[in-house]
């Protein structure tokens, strides 16, 4: 085979992988700037002023229109505005109960990996957790922490650490082996001086995608907790507890109370979602391409 046929036949074969980079890479952005508008959304749901979302029996049950977008409740709260203001606490919500969350599966990847006494009980710890269901123990954590915003981030937080601990340890184990950490401890480190100086920078990429794939089901499941009326205080506005009260507009006919929350949930926790497996899938080359 001739220089030419060889530059031709290597440029047949790496040509379908530009366009697929590129694709990917359009996606990635896309995704990102969908998540850029769900931290604004964020951000700006509390600045919601209460008057838009005020109780109008002038205004119950009307169907989406451009004076109400997304049409109003059963009560004539503009679905549009306490959408919003729902979606806002809710992200909030599942900020701090995923880097929670994340904490305490890193501090248990770290405990388990240096110390073999404590690897074993608390490999049996993460063990008994996974094995147990998970919404019912959600529902008795929150219950015994009293509810609430509170009891919905502790309960979200101590029942979701421990599939990433479970991969923090094993990949801390790996860095473990590796020569430098070997020569690390002949020269007298401590165990805490190498957690900090080799396995917390190594796993910065997969606390990244922990995290990212935590929220939507702290999402999820705080939806879940308001829903069956343990989850946020009533007063607050919570997405779950909106779907709860539109079982009555439901059932009169009135598909857009139930449709616009619950629309809005399942776009933030598939933003959030599909995000964290290109960070997981970029932490490891070795992940299968879900796009």
């Amino acid at each position: 085979m001739s220089l030419a046929q060889t530059g031709e036949a290597i440029a047949r074969q790496t040509a379908p992988a530009r366009p697929r980079r590129n694709r990917q890479k359009h996606t990635t952005i896309l995704w990102l700037a969908a998540l850029g508008l769900i931290a604004i959304i964020g951000i700006a749901a509390p600045l919601v002023p209460e008057s838009w979302h005020a109780v109008n029996p002038a205004a119950r049950g009307l169907a989406p229109s451009l004076a109400h977008p997304m049409g109003t409740d059963l009560l004539g709260r503009d679905m549009a505005a306490c959408t919003l203001a729902a979606l806002g606490r809710s992200i909030w919500v599942g900020f701090f109960s995923a880097a929670l969350s994340t904490l305490i599966a890193l501090a248990i990847g770290l405990a388990a990996s240096l110390d073999r006494r404590a690897d074993r009980l608390l490999g049996g710890v993460t063990e008994l957790a996974l094995g147990l269901p998970h919404f019912v123990l959600l529902i008795l954590v929150c219950y015994a922490a009293g509810g609430g915003t509170t009891g919905v981030i502790l309960a979200v937080s101590l029942t979701h650490w421990p599939r990433l601990s479970r991969v923090l340890r094993h990949e801390a184990q790996t860095v473990l082996t590796s020569d430098y950490v070997m020569i690390s401890r002949a020269l007298g480190r401590s165990p805490g001086w190498i957690a900090r100086r080799h396995l917390v920078p190594h796993l910065l990429p997969q606390l990244a995608s922990g995290f990212v794939l935590i929220f939507p089901h702290a999402i999820l499941h705080e939806a879940g907790l308001s829903f069956i009326g343990l989850g946020l205080e009533p007063h607050l506005p919570s997405i779950g507890m909106m779907l709860a009260e539109s079982l009555r507009g439901l059932m009169a006919g009135k598909w857009w109370i139930a449709a616009g929350p619950g629309l809005a949930l399942m776009l933030v926790a598939l933003c959030f979602e599909r995000l964290g497996e290109r960070l997981r899938k970029a932490a490891d080359p070795r992940a299968v391409d879900i796009a």
